[in-house]
């Protein structure tokens, strides 16, 4: 199996150790309820490293909807949408709208962004997801 870089890896959802084994248990957007595995399937990795670990995903998924907000509000007063009153509710349509949308996102890659680039001492051990 190739190699996978750490672009990659945090792209495709993959453990962090291995690059291998999934974090998530099905797509971001399917019908049942996203459901973060417990250890990696492949080198046995677990993901919560201590109780309440994924809390700080929370900060991390707040800062992505900032972003998400401004790019919203931005895209829509250049794409024509006057910056009057009477439009307020347009814009905050669209924000819900638009932040309604990438809650799924959010919450999978805040946790992968955490366990990726946030967690010290977490890192890539290249043989790690191999058989033994």
């Amino acid at each position: 199996m190739t190699e996978l870089s750490k672009f990659q890896a945090f792209i495709q959802c993959k453990c962090p150790r291995c690059r291998q084994g999934d974090i998530f248990a099905g797509s971001a957007y399917s019908f049942r309820l996203q459901k973060t595995n417990i250890y990696c399937p492949v080198c046995n990795l677990k993901f919560e490293r201590e109780p309440g670990f994924f809390y700080v995903a929370m900060f991390v998924s707040y800062a992505m909807n900032v972003a998400e907000i401004i790019t919203i509000g931005v895209a829509s007063y250049v794409l024509g949408l006057d910056l009057i009153y009477e439009n307020l509710w347009y814009y905050v349509g669209f924000i819900l709208f638009g932040v309604f949308l990438c809650s799924p996102i959010n919450y999978r890659y805040s946790r992968v962004i955490l366990l990726h680039y946030l967690t010290p001492g977490l890192h890539y051990v290249p043989g790690s997801g191999e058989k033994r």
